[in-house]
């Protein structure tokens, strides 16, 4: 099957092309009323992705790190003290704990969902346990849109004394047994980077909280740890605003990312339906759904991935490789605690995953060539 058009990997140009009048309106409103930071915006696309999510507390920030960061500063992580997180993910995920100076502990996954395998928690815990380390909390990631066993999770949390964080990076539009993304977990962070479900045109973020002191301490540490008196300080904080102009953009995107959230569900469908006999193809567990931020299949073992990527290249599939280590394996973490027994899912995954292009405007025809192309990459 032959198909002459270029496939984007991510198609934000359609989606600018479908919005684009009500952007530009947006954007002269913030142009006219010059309040760039914290104006008028910010509030309403606060109130609006509260509203969405059914969530008490939607408090914005400057990009989907500052929204983790924000979050541990609530929680009062300290110097020292364990978060486990699985490694399997973006370096964010990782990175919030020793920026400030505590430790991750790297967890194993589950092979069909991507996401942190509950099973392998006390695994975690021991190898904190023989490092001397205190753990607090989990971190959870809702990795390529699903998002993770949030009931296991929970009533291992619970048991230890620890907090659950929900990472939804990747994975703000979709639920678990029927409750949004943003209520898994004690606090709840999302991306708004432009490649995201729900991206803006530079960088953003949001945290979501049902818990009142936790919102107050995060919105105070956005803005220089900030008291009710101007300039008056009350905790270390940081500069985490989200800016107006991308409060804008997202009001108008919020709009359509529902529909967007049903048409990248039918890219996944015709996906598993045409590729399941050549590739592993991402599956959800039961009770969840997913905001397909990416599509990851897994290739057969012994299959070259390289070579396909090469022949995919030269048939016009554009593809991309998340991710090709784990974060245990990067030089930065490698001195982290690793679960006992170690990363065996991780580190295979790493060598086998490969990411197809995943948008709510991928046309048909273009989708039959992906997938075709891909079957004839790895027979």
């Amino acid at each position: 099957m032959s198909y002459d058009k270029p496939i984007p990997f991510i198609d934000l140009a359609s989606q600018q092309a479908r919005i684009r009048d009500k952007i530009d309106t947006a954007m002269t409103t913030v142009l006219d009323h010059g309040q760039y930071i914290m104006g008028p915006e910010v509030n309403q696309l606060e109130q609006d992705l509260a509203s969405f999510s059914g969530v008490k507390h939607a408090i914005s920030c400057s990009s989907g790190t500052d929204a983790l960061l924000l979050a541990l500063m609530a929680l009062g992580v300290k110097p020292r003290q364990g978060v486990i997180v699985p490694s399997f993910t973006f370096a964010a995920s990782a990175e919030v704990m020793p920026c400030l100076g505590a430790v991750p502990i790297f967890a194993e996954i589950d092979p069909a969902t991507f996401n942190i395998d509950p099973a392998r928690l006390d695994d975690a815990m021991s190898a904190a346990k023989d490092a001397g380390i205190e753990v607090v909390g989990i971190i959870s990631v809702g990795l390529f849109g699903q998002p993770s066993d949030y009931d296991q999770l929970k009533s291992f949390a619970d048991a230890h004394g620890l907090w659950l964080m929900d990472d939804a990076a990747q994975s703000y539009g979709a639920s678990w047994q029927g409750r949004d993304v943003g209520h898994l977990g004690v606090a709840t962070a999302t991306s708004f980077f432009p490649a995201k479900p729900l991206g803006c045109y530079g960088d953003g973020g949001a945290v979501f909280t049902e818990d009142d002191e936790l919102a107050e301490a995060m919105i105070s540490a956005r803005i220089h740890g900030m008291g009710r008196v101007r300039y008056t300080h009350d905790r270390i904080g940081m500069t985490a605003r989200l800016d107006s102009m991308q409060a804008a953009v997202l009001i108008e995107k919020l709009k359509i990312f529902a529909d967007e959230l049903a048409a990248r569900q039918a890219v996944a469908d015709r996906y598993a339906a045409g590729l399941g006999d050549a590739v592993i193809t991402p599956k959800l567990a039961a009770g969840a759904t997913s905001s397909w931020a990416q599509y990851v299949i897994t290739l057969p073992e012994g299959v070259d991935r390289q070579t396909v990527q090469d022949q995919l290249k030269e048939a016009g599939v554009p593809t991309a490789i998340y991710y090709p280590m784990g974060m245990h394996q990067q030089k930065p973490y490698a001195h982290y605690p690793v679960a006992k027994g170690g990363l065996t899912v991780t580190e295979n995954l790493c060598h086998r995953v490969l990411a197809l292009p995943m948008h709510p405007y991928l046309e048909t025809d273009a989708q039959d060539h992906i997938i075709a192309s891909v079957k004839n990459a790895v027979s």
